[in-house]
């Protein structure tokens, strides 16, 4: 059974009627949804708060007048009565995930959090993304355990967004010039995620010893060299299960895994939810 889309409603009318609720935030929509050709939405205002991540493609997403162009990874934030459209391009996909809700009667200090910005950050490739698909997948399960999860990855989302948006004003304010050598690494681990790296590639690549590189990943990226190259296999077998008719052991071994089942373990400890999961909560409509 799947939960209503209340996310139209005032927020006030919406306690009482959902499910399973007792505290905020209450959650009044999150799904996944793949945009199908000429839909947009024009000059449109919601009475609840709204994350939209674009899973993949493109998309003009003014706000207020401000125009943002959204790619495979941006999340983006907006308030209560903002006026804005959802303008997905002819030639080009537009899948996101979109989450609806509000705090009832409860102040939320959305701009403590986000110094009044909506666009949060790109997080292709991060636990974020993830996090807001478990969220889809926990929405459209019915009952009390499934409604306090999607609470709280909700609210771990905001925090993970928050902070990445602080950290990335503070490696602004202390690096004076762009950091070429992590550039470089990143970029290897891109063209080379369908086969194992070792990290004497990278200090071969870079020129830099083994500890720096891990000191710069941990202190810009959050994670280590590995570890991101894990999220990269995961966000292109995301893209590949949306895009291709391949199979998850064909997918597996696309993105560098022999062995389906060892791709299968890692998906899910790493998202909470298998590949297939992840592409039941598509939606067209």
């Amino acid at each position: 059974m799947e939960r209503k889309d209340w996310s139209g409603m005032q927020p006030a009318d919406t306690i009482g009627k959902l499910p399973d609720y007792y505290f905020p935030p209450y959650i009044t929509l999150a799904h996944m949804f793949n945009a199908p050709k000429g839909w947009e939405i024009r000059d449109r205002e919601m009475t609840q708060f709204v994350l939209q991540y674009v899973v993949d493609g493109y998309c003009r997403y003014p706000i207020n007048g401000i125009p943002y162009e959204t790619r495979k990874g941006d999340l983006l934030f907006h308030r209560p009565h903002e006026r804005h459209s959802i303008l997905p391009a002819e030639d080009q996909p537009y899948i996101c995930i979109s989450v609806v809700f509000h705090f009832g009667a409860s102040a939320f200090p959305y701009d403590d959090l986000f110094q009044h910005g909506h666009h949060l950050g790109n997080f292709s490739g991060h636990p974020v993304e993830s996090l807001l698909s478990l969220l889809v997948t926990h929405y459209r399960q019915p009952g009390l355990v499934h409604q306090v999860l999607c609470q709280s990855l909700l609210m771990r989302i905001l925090a993970e967004a928050a902070a990445w948006g602080r950290s990335g004003v503070e490696r602004r304010k202390t690096d004076a010039n762009p950091m070429p050598k992590l550039v470089l690494v990143k970029n290897y681990l891109h063209e080379h995620f369908d086969r194992e790296v070792r990290i004497e590639e990278l200090e071969n690549v870079s020129g830099l010893s083994k500890n720096y590189i891990l000191a710069l990943f941990r202190k810009h990226i959050g994670m280590s060299p590995m570890q991101y190259l894990t999220w990269i296999r995961i966000a292109k077998a995301k893209e590949l299960a949306i895009q291709s008719n391949l199979s998850i052991g064909e997918i597996a071994l696309k993105v560098g895994y022999s062995d389906v089942h060892t791709f299968g373990r890692m998906y899910k400890n790493k998202t909470g939810q298998s590949l297939s999961q992840f592409c039941s909560n598509l939606i067209y409509s």
